[in-house]
């Protein structure tokens, strides 16, 4: 466990379990991106803890974060959905979330797999996870240019609530920066694990 790392994860128990056991893992497999891609949709507007605390509910009626799935969705489904409160229930993203999907399924066709759509991802880091050299002086931004043009491509090819600041967020949580400051021992970790990465030969 991650100690006297990253201010933040101190806030909360949830954040400091995310923090220590996701947040900036290079991701590798395209399921855990479109999941984290929805969290962080719904996390516009609240903190983070808020989205976490219900993540297991989300899983539960999202259809277990499966794009397909939830691309199926109906307006009677999202109807169904904004009387459960269990989750966050706000129109605007039930209904982006069941296009997002839509326009995952599109992506992953144009690209051809699954693999694409990681290659695609990791594009706007350069095509690596990025070792940022992050410190108290020189803190995470809430946006970069790598993520105005992530944002600028999700919405051009149908994505919703996917802004500037919520794609950093994605790119954080995905492992395609870390951002971990140098001083936290998740760093290191995280680190590590993007010395073994190779999308050449993920499957």
């Amino acid at each position: 466990m991650a100690t006297n790392g990253c201010p933040w994860a101190d806030k909360n128990p949830l954040l400091r379990a995310f923090h220590d056991h996701e947040w900036g893992e290079p991701v590798t497999d395209a399921d855990i991106l479109f999941e984290y891609l929805v969290l962080h949709s719904f996390q516009i507007g609240f903190d983070f803890p808020v989205v976490l605390s219900r993540r297991e509910a989300f899983r539960e009626l999202l259809a277990g974060f499966a794009p397909e799935r939830i691309a199926r969705f109906t307006p009677d489904d999202v109807e169904e959905l904004l009387q459960n409160p269990r989750i966050l229930r706000n129109r605007r993203k039930l209904e982006a979330t069941v296009q997002n999907a839509q326009a995952w399924l599109k992506l992953r066709q144009a690209l051809g797999s699954d693999l694409g759509i990681l290659r695609f991802f990791y594009g706007f880091a350069g095509g690596y996870p990025l070792n940022n050299q992050r410190s108290p002086d020189n803190p995470p931004p809430l946006s970069t240019p790598a993520s105005e043009a992530l944002s600028k491509e999700l919405k051009r090819r149908g994505f919703k609530m996917t802004g500037p600041a919520t794609c950093y967020n994605l790119m954080q949580t995905a492992g395609l920066v870390n951002d971990h400051l140098l001083s936290c021992p998740r760093h290191a970790e995280c680190l590590q694990l993007a010395a073994g990465f190779n999308l050449a030969t993920s499957p």
